[in-house]
């Protein structure tokens, strides 16, 4: 039996859209080599999102209490139900958490990781994972040589397909163990109201919007969409906005279905970390900008113009 161990992620109580689209991955791959999905969740109320889970293909449904969030803590408990449960694949969230704690559960594993991966496929029995290399501009495909597969996996680069598993529901006993780092505290700051990692609307904006005076016409937009507010390097650098808006390859790296970039030139930098954007809609007066190479519709005129056509069309239409 060739098993595979979905790591699930919550926010807020709340299943993040990773656990879904990674369980709804796993579902294909064991299909395809002929194993069970278990989809691990870090709780002390696991019944909650068995169902939600159920429907995308997972046949066991697994809670863990690992207390507050530790990379030690977390690698931990999820190598103890690699041990009980020894998957052939294990797909991690590519998320904050995920990054912190992924290496160190492969490396208790003695397993091969392949970090960042947008597309899963599976051949000759082994999982082939599509990642971006030269900061966005190729893609390479891996295989993992070792007996267990790890992966982390980029958020909104996985379709959530409907299909329900056994959506059996397990408590497991695992523990976060010996922890030798504990947090002390975290400053929060107010953030996005809607976090980019995870949104699958993106309105970015750039040197273009000319100051930090005309933020609220691109956030209007992003308000009307329920989309998350992001921003170029140069609008970071300049301090029209927080690092926390940052897109880009010293920012933050999203897939989003529909990235709708105002302003934005389209340096490589930036392309980095969206350039795997289902759909991507450039604004610009420059017609020669480099994001209009990349971009699947084009608008060349003053975002000053489009953007608030934009907001007021789209208010009409979604109320």
């Amino acid at each position: 039996m060739a098993d595979v161990l979905v790591v699930g992620e919550l926010k807020n109580g709340e299943l993040k859209k990773i656990s879904k689209e990674l369980t709804s991955a796993a579902r294909k791959i064991a299909d395809a080599i002929g194993g069970k999905v278990h989809t691990l969740i870090i709780t002390d109320n696991v019944d909650a999102y068995a169902g939600d889970l159920k429907a995308v293909g997972a046949d066991a449904v697994i809670g863990a209490n690992l207390g507050e969030f530790s990379p030690e803590g977390y690698a931990n408990g999820i190598f103890a139900v690699i041990q009980e449960k020894k998957p052939a694949v294990v797909l991690m969230p590519h998320s904050a958490q995920g990054k912190e704690y992924s290496a160190r559960v492969a490396i208790k594993a003695n397993a091969g990781i392949v970090a960042d991966a947008v597309a899963l496929s599976v051949d000759g029995g082994k999982v082939v994972a599509k990642k971006p290399i030269y900061s966005g501009k190729a893609y390479a495909n891996f295989k993992v040589s070792s007996d267990i597969q790890m992966f982390t996996v980029r958020a909104n680069s996985q379709e959530v397909t409907p299909k329900d598993g056994a959506g059996a529901v397990e408590k497991s006993g695992a523990s976060a163990g010996e922890v030798r780092t504990k947090s002390l505290s975290k400053d929060l700051s107010g953030g996005n109201k809607v976090q980019l990692a995870d949104a699958s609307i993106i309105v970015s904006g750039g040197r273009g919007i000319k100051g930090p005076e005309n933020w609220p016409i691109i956030q209007d937009l992003a308000d009307t969409l329920g989309a998350a507010l992001g921003a170029s390097r140069a609008t970071v650098d300049a301090g029209w906005i927080s690092h926390s808006h940052q897109v880009g390859q010293t920012g933050k790296t999203v897939s989003p279905n529909c990235y709708i970039a105002c302003g934005i030139s389209g340096a490589i930098q930036h392309l980095a970390g969206m350039g795997s954007s289902k759909y991507i809609v450039a604004i610009n007066k420059d017609g020669d900008a480099p994001i209009f190479k990349v971009a699947t519709y084009g608008v060349v005129a003053d975002l000053f113009e489009v953007v608030p056509a934009l907001t007021s069309e789209f208010k009409k239409v979604l109320g």
